[in-house]
């Protein structure tokens, strides 16, 4: 299936109006001429008013998931009435990843069977839900739970891409972009500094509160303010409209479909992502690298306030500022993507005779691989030592770092391999990532136990670098590769 195109698209549809079935005039479409409710036509201060939006809810989003971070332990502990558990704030924190494998899985066909603001809407309100759940309970298993069910609940990252492109062209696509993803890392820095703060004057519900009170703020404007952008919907509630107007039944959009189920239609987007991953071997190999290099963020996020409260004596807030140190070194790899990604693809284009290939887009990727494994093992060593503050804050940047150009350069790679399989490919990333995420970092607690952070964190950097040479094979050999896997045969 042509992943460009809406899931209920049907070219079959228009027929021999002599046959009493539908003909071109029975089309509804949007008038070329000018059409208000073509939401590529909206006044650009109400577009760029949704981009804003989708922008706060990221923000708000990545807010929630980061800032139980520096007072994962607390909660723990406060709910569990002393007897904290080290694995257990790891999975209150991680867990979160595993609801964000189950998500994208149905909330982007939904969108594109009962349109975007249904499903926005709808997963906005569960997020609220169980935020609110979250602040409320008293048992740790129960706030794991919440957590997952927040997780599961995010939209955002599947809905925000697919919204700016129903109102912008492509040309204007990129600036719109650029703020939706600033947003997190926003989110990412001020997070753990504010919670900090709240949890060490006010308590820890007060950090779940205001993360409820920001999404409950952002729901309130959506409902109030977003209006339908997906053109498939737009149309179709016109054709309903018109029908009960002119009793014409014969009123349809070209992206209907007359003997299709829904359901089937979403089960089988839901499981097109497995089928290309289990297709390519490609896709395999750099998905596990890919989210073993984002799992290290999870390690560092759950050993971190252990590392600077125990080891350095700060406070929960001095902890949580701290966490601003990897959003800067994340926020620095990302602008140097954006910079070297495409002019290192043309320049290497050019010199092989200006044929482009989708391995063009690895460099990065296996500088990021390699120096990551030493980042990672000398952030333990100076855990270990007991170096300078300053010293470890630097080398949690260098973290930040490394870590975005070991998995950043991979999302490019997916797009131009995989073409219009390109978001299922992205998908079966983003799964292997949330359940790497969610259940790898729980190894830290044992490993460091036995071999503290300075042999322990090596052993977790050699595993990676025993990784490192996967995308330096599928950059000499990836072309060929590729032809194995008919996803991948035409890019």
């Amino acid at each position: 299936m042509d992943e460009t195109q809406p899931l209920l698209q049907d070219n079959c549809l228009i027929y021999n109006e002599q046959q009493g079935e539908v003909s071109t005039k029975d089309i509804v479409d949007f008038d070329p001429s000018g059409d208000p409710e073509n939401p590529l036509e909206w006044p650009t201060t109400y577009k760029w008013g949704i981009v804003a939006l989708l922008a706060f809810m990221s923000f708000t989003v990545t807010f929630t998931c980061i800032s139980v971070v520096p007072v994962a332990n607390r909660i723990v502990n406060d709910l569990d009435h002393g007897r904290s558990s080290k694995s257990a704030s790891v999975l209150l924190v991680t867990i979160w990843e595993l609801g964000e494998a189950a998500g994208p899985l149905f909330i982007a066909p939904l969108s594109e069977v009962f349109g975007r603001y249904p499903v926005m809407n709808g997963a906005n309100l569960l997020f609220v839900a169980a935020t609110v759940l979250a602040a409320l309970c008293q048992s740790t298993p129960l706030f794991i739970a919440a957590r997952a069910l927040t997780g599961l609940a995010v939209a955002s990252n599947v809905l925000n891409p697919a919204i700016v492109g129903d109102m912008f062209v492509s040309e204007q696509r990129g600036s719109a972009m650029s703020l939706i993803v600033l947003a997190p890392l926003l989110g990412g820095a001020i997070g753990p500094a504010i919670s900090g703060a709240i949890a060490e004057t006010l308590g820890w519900r007060q950090v779940i509160w205001m993360s409820a009170i920001l999404a409950i703020i952002c729901e309130t404007i959506f409902l109030t303010c977003f209006r339908e952008t997906y053109k498939v919907a737009v149309l179709r509630r016109r054709a309903a409209k018109l029908r009960l107007e002119t009793g014409n039944p014969l009123l349809k959009t070209i992206f209907d479909a007359a003997d299709t189920s829904r359901v089937r239609l979403i089960l089988d987007a839901a499981m097109r992502p497995f089928m290309v991953l289990a297709g390519s071997g490609v896709l395999q190999a750099l998905s596990l690298l890919g989210s073993l290099v984002f799992a290290f963020f999870y390690f560092l996020s759950t050993t971190l306030p252990d590392i600077l409260e125990e080891r350095y004596g700060l406070s929960p807030a001095a902890t949580g500022s701290s966490l601003i140190m990897f959003s800067a070194g994340s926020t620095i790899s990302v602008i140097f993507c954006n910079f070297a990604l495409d002019r290192l693809y043309v320049k290497l284009r050019d010199v092989h005779g200006g044929v482009g290939q989708p391995e063009y887009r690895l460099p990065l990727l296996i500088l990021g691989a390699f120096t990551l494994p030493f980042a990672i093992a000398l952030y333990g060593w100076i855990a270990r030592w007991h170096l300078p503050l300053p010293i470890l804050l630097i080398c949690v940047a260098m973290v930040g770092i490394t870590l975005m150009l070991g998995f950043l350069p991979l999302h490019a790679y997916v797009v131009d391999a995989f073409g219009l399989y390109a978001a299922s490919g992205m998908t079966a990333v983003i799964v292997t990532r949330a359940l790497m995420g969610t259940f790898l970092p729980l190894t830290a607690e044992p490993l460091v136990e036995k071999f503290d952070y300075g042999w322990g964190f090596t052993i977790l950097g050699a595993v990676n670098l025993s990784l490192a040479p996967i995308p330096i094979f599928v950059y000499r050999y990836g072309s060929i590769w590729r032809q194995r896997s008919k996803y991948t045969r035409e890019a």
